[in-house]
């Protein structure tokens, strides 16, 4: 028959198996130097630049004579980093687009019809006259593929021309709201 074990018995732990002991070091650390000396002795000078690199904290140090990414940058490439993460390559160049009408449609179309605006390929063009917007909408196919030359392919899929804004019978600062304008005093 067993007896039962104290649980508050501790079996004994294996004992260690002696290893070296651990070389005494002098408080001078001469010893310590001797032997970091020897270590990089046949170290090239690179080699030895790189181990004392590894010991440096990588926030603390300076980038040196080589370009590095803490150097400061040139304002246009910042920039254009800016405008790739944020999407604007495409409102910018519409309006580039807007600035450079006339050089793109000709000087005598240009003069007659401005751009409005743009969204999802659709292009509002807004002309003087509605004779001035019937010559744009005979002109639409090749004003859609000088855009699109300029923009890239399928950016304007569409060219809405308007004719010009009708008249406004809103005069003064006293104007009658819901009123006919001139018209209601006719008669």
């Amino acid at each position: 028959m067993t007896q039962p074990t104290d649980p508050t018995e501790q079996t004994p732990e294996p004992t260690p198996e002696p290893t070296e002991p651990e070389a005494e070091h002098a408080e001078d650390g001469l010893d310590l130097a001797r032997s970091l000396t020897r270590a990089t002795a046949g170290a090239t000078p690179k080699q030895r630049r790189r181990q004392r690199n590894r010991d440096v904290p990588r926030r603390g140090r300076v980038s040196g004579a080589h370009p590095d990414d803490r150097d400061p940058q040139p304002l246009g490439g910042e920039v254009s980093r800016l405008v790739e993460e944020r999407g604007w390559e495409l409102s910018l160049r519409m309006r580039g687009v807007f600035a450079r009408w006339p050089e793109l449609v000709g000087d005598q179309v240009g003069e007659h019809c401005t751009p409005e605006s743009f969204a999802d390929g659709r292009l509002v063009v807004r002309a003087t006259s509605t004779a001035w917007a019937t010559q744009l909408r005979l002109l639409l196919p090749t004003l859609v593929r000088r855009l699109n030359e300029e923009l890239g392919h399928g950016t304007v899929t569409v060219i809405d021309v308007l004719g010009p804004h009708g008249p406004t019978w809103k005069k003064g600062p006293r104007s009658a709201r819901d009123g006919r304008g001139p018209r209601d005093t006719y008669g």
